[in-house]
């Protein structure tokens, strides 16, 4: 396999030599592990809009066009997906880094039809063996929920997953979602929760078993700065968090970049886009600091209209910001 982009990127970045150019975009194609036959997302007709559900070659389809499409940095998949991809040869020549999800406690098992495995505190669970892993890059999520029995349980299975890293010669990244449940706290208190939880998990790691980077929920401008600002040496990122609009989508790129964070990783922003090769090429636009959000907004229902495309949202619900998280430092 060629040498990455992620390899390249992760190495001026960690050595304090980021440039225009290098924050990391990342595809979550991870959500078979998340759920059933809805969780493929939606299959497009010929005018782009929704025409019931994706198979699984057709979701297939849609990694190898974004691969083929060589934009984004690291493709996420579940175990399975990854090796049928790794059979197809789709990364051979390729500078994507292949990755695959390395557990998914019940907070990630949202496509459920009928399911109620969110009503409760996660519990984790692994499913992919790292014995048939394809790919050296994996992830792992944690969810804090400030409950002691739950948060030991879920950090000893980190413990676990690490360990089993080191004998299979594959490096990780942590994911760490804001919880689902009610922890006792006020919601303006979260941020500081989950900073303190992460910072406080670190502090027991050498480095052989540190994460590449971190992916958190975008809680503000404050709260990833004091991340990004506390340790110098640990690269941030963000995960997409829900549809929302494409206003929504370019907003959280900008405000990551400006703020310090150097990835984002997006799962549903992408996989349930009109065209996802034509939003994947704004939202490098957008980090590269080419075009503003509300322009890339603009450009990409422009894009949709020249290809024959139905936008799911007029141009002007999709130039609204509807996640409050991001109206404070909106441009």
């Amino acid at each position: 396999m060629a040498q990455t982009r992620f390899a390249e990127k992760i190495l001026r970045i960690r050595e304090g030599r980021y440039r225009v150019g290098d924050f990391i975009l990342a595809d979550a194609k991870d959500v078979d592990v998340a759920g059933g036959v809805p969780a493929m997302g939606p299959r497009r007709a010929a005018d782009g809009q929704p025409a019931g559900h994706r198979t699984r070659a057709q979701f297939h389809q849609q990694i190898r066009a974004l691969i083929e499409q060589n934009v984004v940095d690291i493709m996420l998949t579940s175990i399975s997906t990854l090796e049928m991809l790794i059979e197809q040869h789709a990364f051979d020549g390729s500078q994507i880094a292949p990755a695959f999800r390395g557990n998914e406690a019940t907070d990630a098992w949202v496509g459920i039809r009928g399911g109620r495995y969110r009503d409760d505190a996660p519990l984790p669970y692994r499913g992919a063996s790292l014995e048939f892993a394809r790919a050296s890059l994996s992830l792992y999520s944690l969810t804090y929920v400030n409950d002691a029995q739950h948060d030991v349980a879920s950090l000893e299975a980190y413990a676990r997953f690490r360990a089993d890293t080191r004998t299979h010669g594959i490096t990780h990244f942590l994911e760490v979602f804001n919880p689902g449940i009610d922890t006792g706290l006020p919601t303006e208190a979260i941020p500081a929760f989950i900073n303190d939880c992460i910072i406080r998990t670190l502090a027991s790691l050498t480095r052989a078993e540190r994460p590449a980077f971190l992916k958190v929920a975008y809680n503000g401008p404050d709260a990833l700065e004091e991340l990004v600002t506390h340790d110098p040496g640990m690269v941030v990122g963000v995960l997409g968090g829900g549809q929302g609009t494409h206003r929504d989508t370019f907003e959280l790129l900008a405000q990551t970049e400006r703020h310090g964070g150097r990835l984002a990783l997006f799962g549903r922003k992408i996989n349930a886009a009109e065209h996802q090769p034509t939003i994947v090429q704004w939202m490098r636009r957008v980090v590269d600091q080419e075009v503003s959000p509300l322009e890339a907004v603009r450009g990409y229902h422009g894009d949709l209209q020249r290809q024959g495309l139905r936008a799911d949202r007029s141009l002007e619900t999709d130039s609204q910001i509807t996640e409050d998280v991001l109206r404070s430092d909106a441009k």
